[in-house]
């Protein structure tokens, strides 16, 4: 099936979104914005009492934990971007579209994908001048970035505000909070966790890497590459940085890209268990090694302060987060292809998940509980 890539370029040259390897509890613990940390005000001694028989201190309140005022219901979306941060000018696209639905209780959560080829109708955004239209949920990450006078410098925060709010009017959804990664960035968090442990659920040979992880070569023609590739082979797998952002961006296999939406989702469970069993997300030390690691390669798109909706949401357990798969089709065929829809059952989910029904449909229409 053709996709269009509206920058004239093949589809399978630039690297996808790195897949938010903030999701789940990690983008409370990982996506930590410096500007949004609250240690609260610094308390000096006061002066030593010289009384004999000083006054007794009045005991205090007991201090609520962080997140205690956190209840749910909590939607976070999460966003890896096509960009090319060595372009000027390069206008980030949403091409992994995740969100995370943590329902009252905070004790669970769903974890479903949107196509990026999903036709939706894009609002009006007066920031970027952009006037609105209906078109590929993709583009409207690059629409929203655009900085009236400065066509140098997209902004990939602004991009986030039109995508969100693209998102919202399609799912019906409001957003608390979000996060947009890049390859980069998903690729050093995988390597600062140690790797991650995955079941690879069918044979998925690499279209871009060789085995040794370096990248193959162009065809002549341009018409694909040559040489050795990576294969991974169904079965438990540990994944380094580069193996997981690999195996995640394939699309050419069996299932096309909707495959490839199942298996960003099971690798960022996986990455939720690891996150969870280590209890990293109540580990200062430890987020902010892994936010130096990440840098500028992911932008925390706010929403409640990072230390309460990480203890907020810390003690899910991994085997709570319920992946969802919403199954489309195609609009148009060959040449007239316009993009993708996602079926009746697909997105009846959607106002069932805004309901608090989620449970319900999901028993209704179990084959969209991805498995593994």
């Amino acid at each position: 099936m053709t996709q269009e890539t509206g920058t004239g370029r093949p589809r399978w040259v630039w690297l996808l979104a790195a897949l938010v390897g903030v999701v789940l509890v990690a983008v409370v613990a990982l996506v930590v914005a410096r500007q949004v940390r609250d240690d609260g005000p610094r308390r000096t001694a006061g002066p030593v009492a010289t009384t004999a028989s000083p006054t007794p201190s009045p005991t205090p309140s007991p201090t609520p934990p962080p997140g205690a005022a956190i209840t749910g219901p909590l939607n976070l979306l999460l966003v890896g971007v096509d960009t090319r941060v060595s372009v000027p000018g390069w206008e980030p696209h949403g091409d992994s579209v995740l969100v995370l639905h943590v329902p009252a209780g905070l004790d669970r959560a769903y974890l479903f994908s949107l196509p990026r080829d999903l036709v939706v109708d894009i609002p009006a955004f007066p920031k970027s001048g952009y006037k609105g239209g209906r078109t590929k949920l993709t583009h409207a990450m690059s629409y929203g970035s655009r900085v009236p006078g400065k066509p140098q410098k997209p902004s990939a925060a602004q991009g986030y505000e039109l995508l969100r709010s693209t998102v919202a009017g399609y799912t019906g959804l409001r957003f608390d909070a979000g996060a947009v990664i890049t390859f980069n960035g998903f690729d050093r968090l995988v390597d600062t966790l140690g790797g991650v442990d995955l079941y690879v659920d069918q044979r998925v040979p690499s279209l871009h890497r060789r085995p040794d992880g370096k990248y193959r070569d162009p065809a002549p023609g341009g018409g694909g590459y040559t040489g050795p590739q990576m294969v991974y082979e169904k079965g438990e797998r540990h994944l380094n940085g580069w193996q997981a952002l690999d195996y995640s961006r394939q699309r050419y296999i069996t299932g096309g890209d909707y495959a490839r939406q199942r298996h960003q989702q099971q690798l960022l469970r996986a990455l939720a268990a690891k996150i969870l069993g280590e209890n990293l997300a109540r580990e200062p030390d430890r987020v902010e090694q892994v936010v130096a690691a990440l840098g500028d390669t992911l932008v925390y798109a706010g929403g409640p302060r990072i230390v309460d909706l990480a203890y907020a949401l810390g003690g899910m357990s991994a085997d709570r987060i319920t992946l969802v798969g919403l199954p489309g089709d195609g609009v148009g065929k060959g040449s007239s292809y316009r993009g993708e829809q996602l079926t009746s059952v697909g997105k009846g989910f959607l106002p069932a998940l805004k309901a608090g029904k989620a449970e319900t449909y999901l028993d209704a229409h179990p084959e969209l509980r991805v498995k593994n």
